[in-house]
């Protein structure tokens, strides 16, 4: 976990089967655990903002966020039943990417208003 100021960064890692069916989990956060929803198709790289649990303001005044950094592990090793799978899907329209304007990265978006 890194500080930023009164928000804290967290780099949530998940599989890549709770990316594309959505999950629950649970992580530690300065106040204690909480459980956070993964929703179906997220993305590597998409950042859940959980207000308040960060860290408190020094004026008192509140608290800042979590903001959970959600990164989808890409297996490194298959089988070659697993890998034949893929290799089905790598045809697939579903498995093409094709990011609507929604779908883009904070950078891209960025990246977009100088183009």
């Amino acid at each position: 976990m890194k500080r930023e100021g009164e928000n804290l960064h967290f780099d949530l890692r998940i599989s890549f089967s709770d990316a594309v069916l959505g999950a629950s989990k649970e992580i530690d956060t300065v106040s204690g655990k909480v459980r956070i929803k993964i929703d179906k198709g997220t993305q590597s790289g998409k950042v859940l903002r959980l207000r308040g649990k960060g860290i408190k303001s020094l004026n008192g005044y509140g608290r800042g966020d979590l903001l959970v950094h959600v990164l989808v592990w890409t297996p490194q090793k298959l089988t070659s039943e697993q890998e034949a799978q893929f290799e089905n899907w790598a045809s697939d329209k579903n498995f093409t990417p094709d990011p609507k304007k929604d779908d883009k990265s904070t950078f891209d978006r960025i990246r977009d208003m100088f183009s």
